[in-house]
């Protein structure tokens, strides 16, 4: 993401002009509760509300798949739920995509979800047992609109609202929650190490903070 400018404090700045937009995390809680008044506000509905209960439901099993994998979303669309979703061991396999390579093989990587998003999927099939198998099946585009309108509803700013914010802000939240970054890198797909690294240049305030946190200054 080279040559975009400075925006508050929802970047980091690796190197030159090239910088990470990210949520802050009360940016991400308010649109995580976007996402669920979306969903309920017909779920609780009348019965006659349900089948739009049900579309609006898979967007936001989408949203909380990109929220927790950090995956593009492409590869969420793609979630093959029969074999790739893993709710026994709490895991979802996904086809990696945009890997720098000639060779044509088909990659994929496993990624370990939270319980509470196995939950959350179990809860909404069985509410809604006729989305069983087809809770990704929505089109990129409509995501797309759904989403921004969203997260301008929750506060986000424009720049920030698209669906591959969220892989950046689950990039740096693991980061800085102490995951090493070549585990960050397998979880989302990077073929690159140096790609993963980017995510992990810290402004000085930041710097200062971690020193006086691991008690060495």
């Amino acid at each position: 993401m080279k040559g975009i400018t400075q925006y508050r404090g929802n970047k980091i700045q690796p190197f030159e002009s090239e910088v990470v937009y990210h949520l802050l995390p009360e940016e991400l809680e308010r649109l995580t509760k976007a996402f669920d008044e979306y969903y309920f506000a017909e779920e609780n509905a009348r019965p006659m509300h349900k089948r739009k209960a049900a579309l609006r439901g898979r967007y936001r099993m989408v949203y909380l798949f990109l929220r927790w994998t950090g995956a593009r979303l492409s590869e969420v669309l793609q979630i093959d739920e029969k074999r790739g979703l893993n709710l026994r061991d709490a895991e979802v396999t996904l086809r990696t995509l945009k890997r720098h390579s000639r060779k044509k093989k088909k990659m994929t990587r496993t990624v370990p979800i939270p319980e509470k998003l196995v939950s959350e999927y179990l809860m909404f099939t069985n509410s809604h047992p006729d989305m069983a198998g087809k809770v990704f099946k929505i089109k990129r585009t409509n995501f797309y609109k759904v989403f921004r309108e969203l997260a301008i509803k929750a506060g986000i700013p424009e720049q920030l609202a698209h669906p591959h914010v969220l892989r950046h802000t689950r990039a740096i939240e693991l980061l800085r929650n102490g995951v090493p970054v070549t585990a960050v890198q397998s979880i989302l797909g990077h073929a690159s190490l140096s790609t993963t690294a980017v995510y992990l240049r810290y402004s000085g305030m930041e710097i200062k903070q971690i020193l006086k946190d691991r008690g060495v200054i």
